[in-house]
């Protein structure tokens, strides 16, 4: 008997359904593949912002992780909000347990009003604990500005921003253009042997674009699992977030910055397989 392929993603829920667990899940799902999931805090948001977060105690989310891949192998682990030291510490245990083949890493440490969400420790963390495990960082510009401590404002920065990521130990880096004010949307994949990638295409005027990291994370962490390669996985997933925001360019849910629309296409995977 077949099985599809498995996704586990280890990340905050939004109450809203547009990003975190939520996006993550209708991104597998439009994938073609099994979504599984590993809640780091309960978060109270909509599309305006975020009201309140809970986070559960961490010896539950290594209850939740170890009990889920047990009994159901991850081809693909995709990790996002992490809100504390010792939630780091936890996932970067799991992650050694069970070694996935293909970890991907959306570092969730600042909200889209530019308000940090994670303390400078828990960096810290994250770059010593998960960037040597993990397959692909995607961090936004805000994010890698913190990171490297110096502001990424305009295209030409992408790339020696994304290079000092690696040398901060990861084995590679999409760094995502989406904050940059340009006509064209530019992702750039660096790595240390090989060539940089870039991925370009025209911007959407829209402000549909709630959770877009978690869906862009999570639909690599898919294309890897099905076996494709670095590149192709963030070709592949590009392509499909570009689609998501052009499908719900058109719609009005809330009243902020409203979600993709996942589940643009119900055979989502044929469409990424041609791209």
């Amino acid at each position: 008997m077949s099985r599809p392929y498995t996704v586990l993603s280890i990340a905050g829920s939004d109450s809203s359904g547009g990003a975190g667990i939520q996006a993550d899940l209708k991104t597998i799902a439009a994938l073609g593949g099994y979504g599984m999931s590993a809640i780091t805090a309960l978060t109270a948001q909509n599309t305006q912002g975020v009201q309140g977060v809970h986070a559960p105690d961490p010896e539950f989310l290594r209850l939740q992780i170890t009990t889920t891949l047990a009994d159901i192998p991850a081809d693909a682990v995709k990790i996002g909000m992490l809100h504390s030291a010792e939630i780091v510490a936890v996932v970067a245990d799991c992650l050694k347990q069970f070694q996935p083949r293909h970890v991907v890493l959306d570092p969730v440490m600042v909200a889209t009003s530019g308000d940090k969400l994670i303390t400078p420790n828990t960096q810290e963390e994250i770059v010593r604990q998960l960037f040597p495990l993990a397959t692909l960082v995607t961090p936004n510009l805000d994010e890698l500005s913190w990171l490297i401590g110096t502001m990424v404002c305009h295209t030409e920065d992408l790339e020696s921003a994304g290079r000092q990521a690696l040398s901060m130990g990861a084995h590679a880096v999409l760094v995502k253009g989406g904050h940059l004010k340009d006509d064209t949307l530019t992702d750039l994949l660096v790595r240390h042997a090989a060539p940089t990638v870039s991925i370009r295409t025209p911007r959407i005027p829209t402000t549909n674009l709630h959770g877009t990291g978690c869906t862009m994370s999570a639909a690599i962490a898919c294309f890897l699992a099905m076996g494709d390669d670095l590149e192709q996985a963030c070709r592949k997933a590009h392509s499909y977030v570009q689609a998501a925001i052009r499908a719900a360019s058109g719609r009005r849910l809330g009243k902020g910055h409203g979600p993709l629309d996942h589940g643009f296409a119900p055979h989502a995977t044929m469409m990424a397989r041609d791209v």
